[in-house]
């Protein structure tokens, strides 16, 4: 008998089984699906190096950087390559961010007054943003309420809809700024105003040998597969076992009879759905909160509804590559996001085989964009061949792009990217106080802490450790008895 199961084997999954591991408990992870990794996931085609999921991890959230290094990889991250440059389009044109920005907001004075990117009126709102009253009460509010209240209209339209929101793929009138840029509104309390706030903290890390001179992003030369791989090798043949899909979980009383209180260390049985059901002291679910909705039904009714209110989006990626004489382009930087104002059907483009050495020959040119989210929810209804189709008309005018492909794939990721709304964190309370009832079960996800593949690392490994001292516990209990 396992002393934990994990569910899932997504990132937050084979961090917490990575973390059990090292903690010396015994685990096992079930996957649905039939490889690991989740929406992690790079292939290498005809010379160039695809991810078709998120191809990065963020330098100043250190446990994605910290897990590579313990694995291994430390050596093997790289930067993007310059110039760093991201895009924003506006009337059909590109324009960059200014320099010095952080997440759109501005830190020095001299490259935002230079940008096109906002007109004069929209500059005087920004920089206006320094008088405006700080809030004083703790009410959970949207991204596009807080970056209006603070920035103006304008700013919303070509920054936190594109930018903040498109992250996440979500509506930025409905994502909570509370849920998912909480240093944004510690910024407002500390310091009353961003510009404040942000020009305090980074002439406090200007130095020119620290390790943002290398940006603030890193990846793997194989994609971040490479990472997914390296954690499953790492641990003990057969922890994980994919095509393993779990129907319920219940609570597993025959070891000390019928009168068991929720206080007993009973532990639980994992039915799946095909084999025989696996008893185990403590179950980590690492599930997209439907999914756990689901799993949970039977077992509480109230921690089931709970779960399945968190919203999913959908949204997939669309790689094309071209011969470098194809595209008019400099490509100079790692790519763009589009307002939804702009009325092209895409969310964001990356220039791969800008942004990331090795990811395409040296003749090649190799892009992504994005479709779907909360923007445009019926987008996947579309076959492959429109959505390749599509993004091609929509590139062309902009990159100056000639002919047909090289290559064309299309990623569809259904349901996975969880959306934080207004009201995620009065849930997500909730939600861990009805756990408290049902010692030795864990949540842990994207779907409630965790927003990117280093959040959901540093709660797969917190967790996991959390049900490691529970089983310790239960463990000690049960030989007393």
């Amino acid at each position: 008998m396992p002393d934990v199961v994990i569910v899932g084997a997504g990132i937050a999954g084979l961090a917490a089984a990575y973390e059990l591991s090292r903690q010396n408990v015994t685990c096992v992870v079930l996957e649905r699906a039939t490889r690991p990794g989740g929406v992690i996931f790079s292939e290498g085609v005809d010379g160039f190096t695809i991810d078709g999921g998120p191809d990065s991890l963020l330098v100043q959230k250190p446990a994605g950087i910290a897990l590579c290094e313990e694995l291994g990889l430390g050596a093997r991250l790289v930067a993007t390559k310059p110039p760093r440059l991201a895009y924003v389009l506006r009337s059909g044109t590109l324009h960059a961010l200014p320099a010095a920005s952080v997440l759109g907001i501005p830190t020095r004075v001299r490259p935002f007054l230079g940008s096109r990117l906002f007109s004069w009126p929209g500059k005087l709102r920004m920089g206006a943003e320094l008088f405006v009253p700080r809030r004083h009460d703790d009410a959970d509010e949207s991204i596009g309420r807080f970056m209006t209240r603070r920035f103006g209209r304008e700013a919303t339209t070509y920054i936190a809809e594109p930018l903040l929101a498109g992250i996440h793929a979500g509506d930025v009138d409905r994502l909570s700024m509370r849920a998912l840029f909480p240093q944004f509104v510690e910024a407002e309390r500390e310091h009353g105003s961003l510009l404040r706030a942000f020009r305090i903290r980074q002439s406090a890390i200007r130095n020119p040998q620290s390790a943002i001179r290398d940006g603030v992003f890193r990846s793997l030369p194989g994609g971040l597969s490479e990472m997914v791989r390296a954690l499953v090798q790492s641990l003990p043949s057969g922890t994980v076992q994919t095509g393993a899909g779990v129907t319920k979980i219940a609570h597993r009383l025959s070891a000390i009879g019928p009168q068991a209180s929720a206080e007993s260390p009973s532990g639980f049985l994992v039915e799946r759905s095909s084999g025989a059901p696996i008893e185990t002291r403590a179950v980590i679910l690492a599930t997209p909160a439907f999914v756990t909705s689901a799993l949970t039904r039977d077992y509480d009714a109230d921690l089931s509804r709970a779960c399945g209110e968190t919203p999913y989006a959908s949204s997939a990626a669309i790689v094309l590559a071209f011969e470098r004489r194809a595209v008019r382009h400099p490509l100079n930087g790692s790519g763009f996001v589009v307002p939804r104002v702009e009325g092209t059907g895409l969310l964001a483009v990356s220039w791969l085989s800008s942004k990331w050495p090795g990811r395409a020959p040296d003749d090649r040119v190799l892009l992504r964009a994005f479709v779907g989210g909360a923007r445009d929810p019926r987008a996947l209804e579309r076959s492959d061949g429109e959505m390749a189709a599509h993004t091609l008309s929509s590139l062309a005018p902009l990159l100056g792009i000639a002919g047909q492909p090289l290559l064309s794939r299309v990623y569809r990721w259904e349901r996975a990217n969880a959306q934080h709304e207004v009201g995620h964190l009065a849930r997500l309370a909730a939600i861990e106080r009805m756990t408290t009832s049902h010692p030795g079960l864990y949540l842990t996800g994207s779907g409630f802490r965790g927003t990117g593949i280093p959040d959901c690392i540093a709660d797969g490994r917190a967790t996991a450790r959390a049900a490691a001292e529970w089983v310790t516990r239960a463990s000690g209990q049960g030989a007393r008895g």
